[in-house]
């Protein structure tokens, strides 16, 4: 004998079960350590732009006080005296080039020593791995003469030697290959290889199949990556100081103007340009992070679900 059910009740679904919540103990320290992480990270650019627009007298008085007038004369300064926008356009240009070269690089040797195993691929995968135990500072000297030599290569030399992009941009791909390839590989492992073989027998080729479907496949973890190369290449100093000297101003990038504006400032007491010209260095990396912020997140949640 069927039960008549009413209407509502047999809509109604079955509640999914509750995931256990933390203890309120851990989680209220949690909180409070990310609110004082917050401070310290926001208080100190507040005041940087705040500083940006006031003179000297304002900059060495009362913290917190608002400044009398905004004063884009200090941002002016910046740009026309210190040559705070050339620096900011060679800067731009060689970490497009570098992030770029370092993802294309990267992610091609990630996934053929992720999904093509041969003898040596253990080997060749430890070796650049190996690179992210070495500071770069311990590699200074070699590398300035390794550059150095590059420039008396014939055709191609004036452009990778010293005192140019294109060397400072190989010597960037260099430096953040260690741990593209790292995160990469172990991404590119995750990823089912079922859609590979079954591109491959609809005859697709190898490099095909690399761009076409293994790629947008990795696009979070490629997004998230790519995001941290251009972090610490725009913040890079030590290798710009050694490979960028002085007889190229004209091709110094922004950490090495800022620089230069410090040590000026010292004798010439213009604050206000300095703390405009750490103003403009950090709004491009900060509108980089909002923007992608959920790219981050996710490319780093989903790696790690994986």
């Amino acid at each position: 004998m069927a039960v008549d059910v009413h209407p509502a009740v047999r809509r109604r679904a079955p509640s999914p079960p509750r995931a256990p919540r933390a203890p309120r103990g851990p989680r209220r320290l949690a909180h409070l350590a990310l609110i004082l992480w917050a401070i310290l990270v926001i208080v100190p650019m507040l005041w940087t732009f705040l500083a940006s627009f006031k003179d000297t007298a304002e900059i060495f008085g009362p913290a917190w006080t608002l400044p009398a007038r905004l004063r884009l004369d200090n941002w002016a300064r910046a740009v026309d005296q210190a040559h705070i926008g050339t620096y900011l356009v060679n800067t731009v240009i060689v970490v497009l080039f570098s992030t770029a070269g370092t993802m294309v690089l990267g992610s091609m040797a990630a996934y053929v020593l992720a999904r093509y195993p041969f003898r040596g691929s253990g080997a060749i995968y430890l070796l650049l791995v190996s690179g992210m135990a070495f500071p770069v500072y311990l590699a200074l000297t070699p590398l300035f003469f390794v550059v150095k030599n590059t420039g008396s290569i014939p055709v191609i030399g004036p452009f990778i030697g010293l005192d140019t992009h294109g060397g400072l941009v190989l010597v960037y791909i260099a430096y953040s290959l260690p741990f593209t390839v790292f995160f990469l590989t172990a991404f590119f492992r995750t990823l089912p290889g079922s859609v590979a073989e079954a591109a491959f027998m609809d005859g697709a080729s190898h490099s095909r199949i690399f761009f076409q479907v293994m790629l947008p496949m990795a696009r979070p973890a490629l997004t998230g990556i790519t995001i941290f190369n251009v972090l610490g290449q725009w913040n890079q100093y030590q290798l710009p100081l050694v490979l960028l000297s002085g007889n190229a101003r004209d091709k110094w990038v922004l950490t090495q103007g800022i620089a230069d504006i410090s040590t000026a400032t010292g004798y010439s007491a213009d604050w206000g340009a300095l703390f405009a010209a750490l103003s403009m260095s950090i709004l491009p990396m900060l509108a980089v992070y909002v923007v992608f912020q959920r790219h981050i997140q996710a490319g780093m949640t989903e790696g790690a679900l994986k």
